[in-house]
């Protein structure tokens, strides 16, 4: 069944701030009983970038991530503007995070991150032929940057230390296109 079997009856934007918009519908559900669904629209993409060096080694980012009110590793990510192109903000978070520019990025794979609550879409890209300068994180990012390679990355997924679904979709892709084991 491909068409929506959900019919919107009233729409009300119940909060906004510069990074998202929360939207509560009431509806019909399915079966035709009322509903009330609401949905987290994001006003940015999330983008992601797995670097990868020629030795298979990625660089991994580790900051405190205030929702899920514990630490996180992860691959660089941040917010695209909806308005820009996807790859100059992988480029930008790349850069902002890590210090490092990649001569080549080609998107890797796309996400809805939590379909049944938000609209967020990310883009992940594939980084490589790499050098490396200074990073320049936001004021509101504290962060360490780690070398690893991609085996131990995997292994990170498979023990529960990296938990992002950005992260854990990449590094599994990558992992698996590589062939490792």
């Amino acid at each position: 069944m491909e068409h929506n079997p959900w019919k919107t009856l009233k729409s009300e934007q119940v909060y906004e701030s510069d990074w998202i918009k929360v939207v509560k519908h009431n509806c019909l559900n399915p079966a035709d009983k009322p509903a009330i669904y609401s949905v987290v629209n994001f006003k940015n993409l999330a983008i992601g970038i797995l670097p990868l060096d020629e030795h298979n080694n990625t660089w991994l980012v580790g900051q405190w991530r205030y929702p899920v009110d514990s630490y996180s590793w992860e691959i660089p990510e941040g917010g695209g503007p909806l308005g820009i192109d996807p790859l100059e903000s992988a480029k930008r978070e790349l850069k902002e995070e890590t210090g490092i520019i990649a001569q080549e990025l080609s998107e890797l794979m796309r996400l809805h991150l939590s379909n049944s609550a938000t609209d967020e879409m990310a883009i992940v890209y594939l980084a490589k032929n790499l050098s490396f300068e200074s990073s320049e994180p936001e004021e509101s990012e504290i962060l360490q940057v780690k070398k690893v390679h991609i085996n131990e990355a995997f292994e990170m997924v498979n023990t529960g230390q990296i938990t992002d679904a950005i992260s854990v979709a990449a590094i599994m892709k990558v992992w698996m296109s590589l062939n490792l084991k």
